[in-house]
């Protein structure tokens, strides 16, 4: 393999890449970040030959050696049973990277192993970013196995000398409350999806609304809590919510199934089954805005993205996307309080179309002014050179 001497080498460790889509934001952060910088950085990903979720390796690409996907951007996807130390060792010396890259902290695979790897070939520079597994939102699925780890990963000294890649202050304090205040951060927010579409306005009759949650259906993306919120919303306004997303576990969908069908015949709720992730600015202009009142997001891709794609949220006040009233994009709203979602939802389904455009526009401008920061990138250059480090 012949490696491009002119642009900075970064070998990146996932456990889900593309053509991929269903592991959801760690997938789109890379891929929004290889976007955005391949034109100045080569990048080396290392990841699996399958779907999140599935066994069968993905159909048309050859595993267990490097696969040109961009410019700037190539691919290892390894077979089932092919990673260990060894590998990793391997691949980070014949890649002759000067940045090590890992995605997520509990994959033994792929966090893990690339971490003992490059400590065992004594490597300078590893960045870990944890990709909102840190938050307690996230540490409270599987609880018990993730303290546990936590608890004798603050033991060890395997995080010791990493740098930490931080979307958020907030981010930071979870990573310092998990390994200690001498913790090296770097905070680069995640980079949005390439992208030059135009404004497209959408048709909005009073009284009428169609909202869709373009996520997996799970407790901590607060799918049932979204469907008990519909019980209070108006009886003179009809409501359409599509699911768009994976059901993980199956006890939780039956209740959520039992309860869409206790809702009153003007509210209507249909599960939409997956969309492909490079689908979803396309979808999002079909509604009149997206509903995710999840437990917490560590950055909230299809938040940004519906944005972009001109349309509000209706979001809760545990993401980074705050004070979105202000900016007429859309309503963060606390979830001790059941009745504002509702209460939101009727009033943005009686609006007329000159009212609702003006959201779309907010949101649009919003989303703009997102996806053009230029500061951004001179973020990331800092995350990956080492300088100006906290």
């Amino acid at each position: 393999m012949k490696a491009n001497t002119t642009k900075k080498r970064i070998l990146v460790f996932i456990d889900w890449y593309l053509p991929g889509y269903k592991a959801g934001g760690p997938v789109r952060s890379m891929a929004n970040m290889t976007a955005h910088l391949s034109d100045t950085l080569d990048f080396y990903i290392v990841t699996r030959n399958s779907e999140y979720g599935e066994v069968a390796p993905y159909e048309g690409i050859q595993p267990d050696r490097w696969t040109d996907l961009a410019q700037g951007v190539k691919v290892w996807y390894c077979s089932a049973g092919t990673p260990s130390v060894g590998l990793w060792k391997r691949l980070i010396k014949e890649s002759r990277c000067e940045v090590v890259y890992i995605n997520g902290i509990y994959s033994p695979l792929f966090s893990l192993l690339p971490l003992l790897a490059a400590k065992l070939l004594k490597f300078k520079r590893v960045i870990v970013a944890p990709r909102g597994m840190l938050a307690n939102s996230a540490i409270n699925v599987k609880q018990g196995k993730k303290k546990l780890f936590l608890g004798i990963s603050r033991l060890l000294p395997i995080y010791n000398k990493v740098v930490w890649h931080v979307t958020n202050t907030q981010e930071g304090e979870q990573v310092k409350a998990r390994f200690g205040n001498e913790a090296k951060l770097v905070v680069a927010n995640n980079l949005a999806r390439k992208t030059e579409a135009a404004f497209e306005a959408l048709s909005k009759e009073k009284g009428q609304l169609r909202v869709c949650i373009p996520a997996r259906i799970a407790p901590e993306k607060n799918t049932l809590f979204a469907i008990e919120c519909l019980q209070h919303v108006g009886t003179e306004i009809a409501l359409q919510l599509d699911l768009y997303g994976q059901i993980y576990n199956q006890d939780y969908w039956r209740d959520c199934q039992a309860l869409i069908q206790q809702l009153p015949a003007h509210i209507q709720v249909a599960h939409k089954g997956i969309v492909d992730a490079e689908m979803i600015p396309d979808l999002l202009k079909d509604y009149h805005a997206v509903f995710l009142p999840s437990r917490g997001e560590n950055f909230g891709h299809v938040i940004l993205e519906s944005f972009m794609a001109g349309r509000p949220v209706v979001i809760s006040d545990q993401t980074p996307w705050r004070n979105l009233t202000e900016k007429q994009a859309g309503w963060d709203l606390p979830l001790a309080d059941q009745a504002a979602f509702a209460e939101t939802l009727t009033r943005l389904a009686a609006m007329a179309q000159d009212e609702y455009d003006q959201w779309c526009k907010g949101a649009w401008a919003l989303g703009a002014a997102c996806s053009n920061d230029s500061s951004l990138l001179a973020q990331y250059k800092v995350l990956f050179t080492g300088n100006s480090e906290r």
